[in-house]
C-alpha cells in the first residue's frame, strides 16, 4: 500500500505564499498520478491540482496562474506551490494518489490546513 503525509499548511496574509509538500511512501511503483484537493468549511472537497506520470498537469480554475503543482520523483514527493493566496483559498488542503494495484484504488493523505487572512 501507499501512504501519504503532508506538511507546509499554516497562517498567512492575502497576497503572501506558501508551499505544501506531501511525501508518499510504501509501494510508490503503484502510484499512477497525484494531486491536491481541498475542503473548505460547508463545502465540497474540489480538486485543485493534479499530475500524472506522464508530466500532464491540470489546475482548478480559481487557481491558474497562482498554484503550480510539480513532483520530485526520486524524493516520491509532490508539491503544491501557492502563490497570490486569498482568504478564499481556506481550506483543508488534502494530498491524493491513484494508484493501480489490480485496478485503481485511491489514497488521501491526513489533510493540512491552510488558512489566508485578509
Amino acid at each position: 500500500q501507499v501512504q501519504l503525509v503532508e506538511s507546509g499548511g499554516g497562517l498567512v496574509q492575502a497576497g503572501g505564499s506558501l508551499r505544501l509538500s506531501c511525501t508518499a511512501s510504501g509501494s510508490t511503483s503503484s502510484i499512477n498520478a497525484m494531486g491536491w484537493y481541498r475542503q473548505a468549511p460547508g463545502e465540497q472537497r474540489e480538486l485543485v491540482a493534479g499530475t500524472n506520470n506522464s508530466g500532464h498537469t491540470n489546475y482548478e480554475d480559481s487557481v491558474k496562474g497562482r498554484f503550480t503543482i510539480s513532483r520530485d520523483n526520486a524524493k516520491n514527493t509532490v508539491y503544491l506551490q501557492m502563490n497570490s493566496l486569498k482568504p478564499e483559498d481556506t481550506a483543508v488542503y488534502y494530498c491524493h494518489a491513484w494508484i493501480v494495484v489490480d485496478r485503481y484504488l485511491e489514497v488521501w493523505g491526513q489533510g493540512t490546513l491552510v488558512t489566508v487572512s485578509s
